[in-house]
């Protein structure tokens, strides 16, 4: 693939020679669905590092705090969603908040935020997912995650993170937010089913529908959220004792959301299946650890977040499938429709649930 700006490698070879990395053998890494590019490096010596390589202009920009709703739509998708646009001074704020309270994020070896390089400590290849089918029991493994999850909910969420390249502020997962996550269903999805048609009127309805189940994720916001925690964004290091076993990647677009967003993301992963029973004693351990937590309160939220995430997730899949020509995310939609299908049962989720009753056909929801 021919890059857009054809000074790029000379700049990443600027960089790695500035950091003393020149002579470090490059292996480039597979691909996600973001703007990000991976290497890793090898140096002479044997050790193993990697460069994180993110233009700072290649989306559109990150919400500033004190923009309106209509001020960050006008700016588009990064500032709906607060999203930090693949900014390496998120990335480095985050890891050091996540690591000044025990928690496990890549050591930042070199940084230069401005041309978009940072270089970092090499976790290795251990994801989760990819332990657990080499025979890791999925039970230990999930009370890792979970007991990472207890440290990082417990820790008062900064309001602004310290990082070497800055600060960066720790905004609210707010409804504007939740709502436009939401509303990613809404627009793509028609693009890959073409018989899905959503009228003036039934976008009206699905917002009223989802509207109370925003608010209620606004106003829980009480605790840091990775935003993206599941077994392939988390890395077994054994070699290391309690919540710092598990290696966390991918946090840059952290925010201040409700406690069970990096639970239910977790436990009703679009990836893979987990064991049958382990999403309720997950929980179970989770309460438990928690007993100042109110479970009822809180399982109405993880429902109707977790049913809010899963219809944004369908929309991005249907995104990556029909507009970018990425066909594997098909695989994973299947998943994504029976984790929502058997939320939109549990109370609260009513007016959802009649929603995709009325205007998407069963054979559709599979």
């Amino acid at each position: 693939m021919t890059e857009a700006n054809p000074n790029r490698e000379a700049e990443r070879r600027a960089f790695l020679a500035g950091a003393g990395l020149a002579d470090a053998r490059r292996e480039p890494l597979p691909g996600d669905a973001s703007t990000r590019r991976y290497e890793r490096l090898t140096t002479p010596a044997g050790s193993s590092l990697m460069l994180m390589d993110q233009v700072a202009t290649a989306e559109s920009p990150p919400a500033d705090p004190s923009w309106s709703p209509e001020r960050r739509h006008a700016e588009g998708w990064n500032a709906i969603a607060r999203l930090s646009a693949g900014r390496i001074e998120a990335f480095a704020a985050v890891a050091s908040h996540l690591r000044a309270i025990g928690l496990s994020a890549p050591e930042i070896i070199a940084l230069d935020a401005t041309a978009g390089f940072a270089v970092l400590e090499d976790f290795g290849d251990d994801v989760f997912a990819r332990v657990i089918e080499r025979g890791e029991p999925e039970e230990r493994m999930y009370v890792a995650a979970v007991q990472s999850l207890i440290r990082l909910h417990e820790t008062p969420a900064p309001e602004v993170l310290k990082g070497p390249a800055g600060d960066w502020p720790l905004q609210v997962y707010d409804e504007t937010a939740l709502q436009g996550g939401a509303d990613l269903f809404l627009e793509w999805m028609p693009r890959l089913k073409p018989g899905l048609m959503f009228d003036a009127d039934s976008i009206l309805e699905w917002r009223a529908a989802w509207a109370p189940i925003a608010a209620d994720g606004s106003r829980g916001a009480t605790v840091m959220a990775h935003r993206d925690y599941h077994a392939e964004n988390l890395i077994w290091l054994p070699h290391r004792s309690g919540f710092a076993r598990v290696g966390m990647i991918d946090f840059q677009d952290a925010v201040r959301a409700h406690p069970s967003w990096d639970l239910h993301s977790l436990l009703q992963d679009a990836r893979r299946d987990l064991g049958r029973g382990t999403e309720t004693w997950v929980l179970d351990g989770y309460f438990r650890q928690r007993p100042s937590v109110d479970r009822d309160s809180f399982m109405r939220s993880y429902a109707g977040l977790a049913a809010l995430n899963e219809a944004r997730i369908l929309g991005i899949f249907a995104r990556l499938i029909a507009r970018d020509g990425k066909p594997r995310y098909a695989a994973f939609m299947p998943r994504m429709w029976a984790h929502l299908n058997r939320n939109l049962e549990r109370p609260g989720l009513e007016g959802v649930a009649r929603w995709f009753d009325r205007h998407v056909p069963a054979e559709v929801r599979q």
